[in-house]
C-alpha cells in the first residue's frame, strides 16, 4: 500500500514563494506508473486541482495559478514539489496532495488502481 505525506506551506506576504512537499512511500510490487496532483480548498470554495505531473512527467497547472505555481518531482526520493511564487491573499487554502497509481497483480493477472490522499497543509497569504 501507498502512504502519502505532506509538509511545507505555511505563511507568505502577497508576492512571496512558498514549497509544499509530497512523498508518496511503500513497497508496491508491479508498480507502473504513479501521478500527483495538487489540490486546494478554502472556505466557500469548491475543490481545485491547481497542479499535477504524470507518470511520464508531463506536468499541467490551472490557470488561476498559471506562470506562477510549478510542479516537480524527485523520482529517486518519489517526492513531488509545488513550488508557489508570486503568491496571492486568494491562494490562501488548505493544499492537498493526491496520489493515484497502477501496478501489475501477479495474483490476479490484471493491472489494478489506488488512489491516496495527503493529510493537507495551510497556505495562508497575506495581504
Amino acid at each position: 500500500q501507498v502512504q502519502v505525506t505532506q509538509s511545507g506551506g505555511g505563511l507568505a506576504q502577497a508576492g512571496g514563494s512558498l514549497t509544499l512537499s509530497c512523498a508518496a512511500s511503500g513497497h508496491i510490487i508491479g508498480l507502473r506508473d504513479m501521478g500527483f496532483r495538487w489540490y486546494r480548498q478554502s472556505a466557500g470554495n469548491q475543490r481545485e486541482m491547481v497542479a499535477e505531473i504524470s507518470a511520464d512527467g508531463t506536468t499541467n497547472t490551472s490557470d488561476s495559478v498559471k506562470d506562477r505555481f510549478s510542479i516537480s518531482k524527485d523520482e529517486a526520493k518519489n517526492t513531488v514539489l509545488l513550488t508557489m511564487k508570486q503568491l496571492k491573499p486568494e491562494d490562501s487554502a488548505v493544499y492537498y496532495c493526491f496520489v493515484h497509481y497502477s501496478w501489475f497483480a501477479e495474483d490476479v493477472g490484471d493491472h489494478r488502481t489506488g488512489a491516496r490522499w495527503g493529510q493537507g497543509n495551510q497556505v495562508t497569504v497575506a495581504s
